[in-house]
């Protein structure tokens, strides 16, 4: 088998211009490849979600790939024989009969990770071959540090598209510019999973490029920006990562998605949501001491907020709510017209829920009519863990190690070793952003997946926002054309 990795984008700049403005990488399938795309071809950085990727793929040729993208990606991937593999397991020609269920992705464990991680490297790949296609500019690839088991082949099949820039959040990120620095020489890397209960804190990982067919092929290594909370956590990760850092995002808890834990003693207000202080902001004297690009995130969609971010020093400033809700983002368009109808009638609101995510990091939700947000929505929805991106590593006996997630049924939870009050409030995270990019799960009971919505607290400021606005729309406001 011959393998290149040149596609029809090179050359890039060795060194482009810092952008002003990143957009946000919300996961799944929200910050798509058009979404990069539309934002990257205008000079600022677009950034695809990595998170799902495997699942995306497999479910979109289910979906007959009707614009033909899909495979048109997949026909430059440097195996084709692999490529080919994947359409002809997943591709259904005109997509799948009303009321028929995805074909899944068989879940990965510790040790068997195939076919989940050849998806994802091909997912990955597809991603971020759209999001270049036809310009010269830079792309951004977003993952979560939490899943672990899913972000060595994410970020290696990015790479094998040529994407410029690796950012990443939802964790401590420690081990990641290593990798990064291994498979741009070809070069196999261990990552040390967590692992819980009676045993070693951690356990080894490892993807191996030859196995995949790409043992030695040298790769460009992208930048790496880890997403912080305090300039204590840029500092940790400046000295001790396991490579070279180039720049930091520091986001607020006003961000979407994800949030930092309060530190020290978390209190709650009236309505059961984590309380944060200054304690929470960080010093952006010691990020500027620190030498390194920085990016201020989490209530920065303004024009206002980037002439300030670049007054403290910052490079510019992430923003991920303004571009969630413009047309070329991944989210379903009734599912994005519904909420914005929401807000602009005020009876939409985002509250930060300290039980809904299974990782036990605070998570933004809007408070949305007909999703997962509803509590009667929560209680009627049967309980299955059938993707498991959130899934955690446990200690099984006898040196083995299982996978175990708080939103899975209770029963198996508790049977694993687990918590039972752990359970109370956690949401299926999995199926339900996937829910809100348009590919809903249809369970064996005939359950359909809803959607839970992430957005952080800017989005009530999208009531003064025209419907079908724009990526370029965005980018003009916040450069104040």
């Amino acid at each position: 088998m011959t393998i290149s990795t040149t596609t029809q984008h090179d050359p890039i700049p060795v060194t482009p211009p810092l952008p002003r403005i990143i957009q946000g990488g919300m996961g799944v399938a929200i910050s798509d490849w058009r979404l990069a795309k539309a934002v990257s071809s205008i000079g600022q950085l677009g950034v695809v979600s990595g998170t799902g990727i495997d699942n995306l793929i497999v479910r979109r040729l289910q979906d007959g790939d009707p614009e033909g993208h899909v495979r048109r990606a997949l026909a430059h991937f440097p195996d084709q024989e692999r490529a080919q593999k994947a359409i002809q397991d997943y591709f259904l020609e005109g997509g799948r009969t009303p009321g028929q269920a995805y074909k899944r992705v068989p879940l990965p464990t510790l040790t068997r990770q195939d076919p989940a991680w050849g998806l994802a490297i091909l997912g990955a790949f597809v991603e971020v071959w759209l999001a270049r296609e036809g310009h010269d500019h830079p792309v951004g690839l977003n993952l979560l540090t939490k899943l672990q088991l899913h972000t060595m082949p994410a970020m290696y099949g990015a790479m094998l598209a040529g994407v410029d820039t690796v950012i990443m959040g939802a964790g401590i990120p420690r081990e990641v510019p290593g990798a990064l620095d291994a498979f741009s020489q070809g070069q196999p890397y261990t990552f040390r999973v967590d692992v819980k209960g009676d045993g070693p804190p951690t356990a080894p990982l490892t993807l191996d490029p030859a196995d995949y067919g790409f043992g030695g092929v040298a790769l460009r290594r992208p930048n790496f920006y880890p997403i912080i909370s305090s300039h204590v956590l840029a500092g940790v990760l400046t000295r001790k990562s396991t490579g070279s850092i180039q720049g930091f995002i520091i986001e607020g808890p006003t961000a979407g998605g994800h949030n930092a834990p309060p530190r020290g003693q978390v209190a709650y207000d009236e309505s059961g949501q984590p309380i944060y202080t200054e304690r929470d902001v960080a010093d952006l004297s010691e990020m500027r001491k620190i030498g390194l690009p920085f990016w201020l995130a989490g209530g920065s969609g303004s024009p206002e907020a980037l002439q300030a971010a670049l007054a403290e020093g910052a490079t510019g400033i992430q923003v991920g709510t303004l571009f969630a809700y413009c047309a070329e983002s991944g989210m379903r368009d009734d599912t994005k017209a519904r909420t914005l109808d929401a807000i602009r009638e005020g009876q939409a609101s985002v509250f930060t829920d300290p039980l809904a995510s299974p990782t036990g990091f605070p998570f933004k939700v809007v408070q949305l009519e007909n999703t997962l947000s509803e509590p009667e929505v929560y209680a009627e929805r049967m309980r299955i863990c059938d993707i498991g991106y959130l899934r955690e590593f446990y200690w099984a006996g006898e040196g083995k190690t299982g996978l175990r997630c708080a939103a899975e049924p209770e029963a198996d939870y508790v049977r694993k070793g687990g918590k039972i009050e752990d359970t109370v409030g956690r949401k299926c995270l999995c199926n339900a952003l996937m829910a809100d990019a348009g590919y809903p799960q249809i369970q064996k009971n005939g359950q359909v997946e809803q959607a839970l919505i992430t957005s952080g607290d800017d989005v009530i400021k999208l009531s003064t926002w025209k419907r079908g606005y724009t990526a370029q729309d965005v980018v003009k406001y916040l450069l104040g054309e």
